[in-house]
């Protein structure tokens, strides 16, 4: 083309006078330019592209060597270590299958064969005291002289698993404890190991005796009919808390009405509460001999059955000094190992089908519940367990009531139980106050049954006598034995 001609003739005119300019044959002011020009078309010039692309290189060079050392560091952490470990593990066997030369060996004995699966090391028990080594010695068991630990029998595990098989089978609940019978007898729990011997000893020291003082006041107040019960102050009350302090209130019932009860706030940390707390009592003067008055002293324990430290009973009003004007007193606290007085009762009802081999128990309601929480109700339910020689069969339960003393249920729970079985069985009913932060606490048990005491066997008869029919009772709760 023309253009492109013109231009490679001025290129190599300009090359011809920058080396003339060079070599000194041309002497002029521009031939400075003409060199400079040249010596920079020379030169490499780079391009933006070019530019972006080294920087890129770069970048995923540095990315290349992290995810190198990345991928080091993973190789080390799974596959060293554990070859490592596996490289030791013969070693350490071989240590510890020697004996320690710095201890003198045990004397030879026969040993006894003993299956790996017969027993099981729990690790969350605790350290079997010494003087248990030489019952295991007798029992021909080789021990590390220096610690012991408890073991659990897998076939009492197998058992309560077995147990909870809801299908009914006395023969094969029989069959499964006499082979429990003839399991191992090693590793069984002591309880005595565990006993919070301090406590026990206080509260030995003061069965028989008293368990501080209860100073109140009596009044009756004749126009309106009521006795006026001032709590003023409890004395030297003993300690039921590990910090050596007690957390008292006091409860308060005009026995036999149970439905009117009062109960004093929570003293914290304390073995001489001040109450200074009046309560009043509806009652006629005329019913005064046939009332007794009664005070249960508590402990109170957040996540636990709150334990009772003493009772004091008031009765023969007409017979007190100054009464029916306002009358002072002080009596001992007895000591009292449980408290049935405020317990309450529940009425459900018992009916046997024995053409369907099914047992229905409806729980209808409860009345006077003892109070489990700080706020002075309960949270009731009732679990219903059905019982065959002392073990638990099979349970239910019935929906929580929130915040009562005196829940309504009218819930049913059926069990099935073949009629050549149903001289067998018992049946456990506990009424329980659930507790969202710690175990669920027991207010109180009813049993029924051929086994159970008078009112609870003589339900069950007549259940037994009349099939087909709904037999309804009133029960009172006691404490679980």
């Amino acid at each position: 083309m023309p253009g492109d001609r013109d231009d490679e003739i001025c290129q190599k005119a300009l090359e011809l006078l920058s080396d003339l300019c060079s070599k000194g044959e041309v002497q002029n002011e521009n031939c400075l330019d003409f060199i400079y020009y040249f010596r920079d078309l020379a030169r490499p010039r780079y391009s933006d592209s070019d530019i972006s692309v080294s920087l890129l290189s770069l970048v995923v060079t540095a990315c290349g060597l992290a995810l190198f050392g990345v991928s080091l560091f993973v190789s080390w952490k799974l596959c060293w270590i554990p070859w490592r470990e596996r490289g030791l593990s013969p070693t350490t066997k071989e240590v510890h299958g020697h004996i320690n030369p710095t201890m003198s060996p045990l004397p030879s004995q026969p040993p006894t064969p003993v299956a790996s699966a017969a027993m099981k090391i729990s690790h969350t028990s605790p350290d079997i005291p010494l003087d248990a080594q030489s019952k295991s010695r007798e029992n021909g068991v080789h021990t590390n002289p220096r610690m012991q630990r408890q073991t659990t029998e897998p076939g009492s595990i197998h058992r309560h698993m077995n147990l909870s098989n809801p299908d009914f089978n006395v023969a094969q609940f029989q069959r499964q404890d006499s082979l429990t019978g003839m399991g191992l007898g090693l590793g069984r729990l002591k309880p005595e190991l565990y006993k919070q011997r301090s406590l026990e000893g206080d509260e030995n020291s003061r069965r028989g005796g008293g368990c501080g003082r209860l100073h109140f006041i009596l009044k009756f107040d004749c126009d309106l009919e009521q006795l006026i019960v001032k709590i003023h102050k409890a004395e030297d009350l003993p300690a039921k808390d590990f910090s050596g302090t007690s957390d008292p209130y006091v409860k308060i019932y005009l026995l036999p009405d149970r439905k009117t009860k009062h109960q004093t706030k929570v003293h914290r940390k304390t073995l001489n509460p001040v109450f200074d707390e009046v309560f009043l009592f509806p009652v006629a003067y005329s019913e005064l001999p046939t009332r007794k008055l009664h005070f249960s002293v508590y402990d109170f324990d957040r996540f636990s059955r709150h334990d009772i430290i003493g009772q004091v009973v008031v009765d023969n009003f007409l017979d007190l000094t100054d009464f029916p004007r306002e009358t002072k007193l002080c009596r001992e606290i007895q000591y009292v190992s449980s408290d049935n007085v405020d317990l309450g009762d529940l009425m459900f009802s018992l009916c046997y089908l024995p053409t369907a081999g099914r047992l229905t128990i409806t729980m209808i309601q409860a009345r006077n519940l003892k109070a489990m929480d700080i706020t002075g109700a309960s949270d009731p339910y009732v679990k219903v367990s059905l019982m065959c020689d002392g073990r638990r069969l099979k349970k239910r339960k019935t929906s929580t009531k929130r915040n009562t003393l005196n829940p309504v249920y009218n819930e049913a729970i059926v069990f099935d139980v073949p009629p050549e079985n149903i001289e067998q069985i018992s049946l456990l009913i506990a009424v329980m106050d659930y507790d969202r932060v710690g175990h669920n606490e027991v207010i109180g048990v009813c049993r029924v049954g051929n086994d159970a005491d008078s009112l609870g066997r003589e339900h069950w008869n007549e259940m037994l006598t009349y099939p087909r029919k709904p037999v309804a009772h009133w029960h009172p709760l006691v404490e679980v034995s």
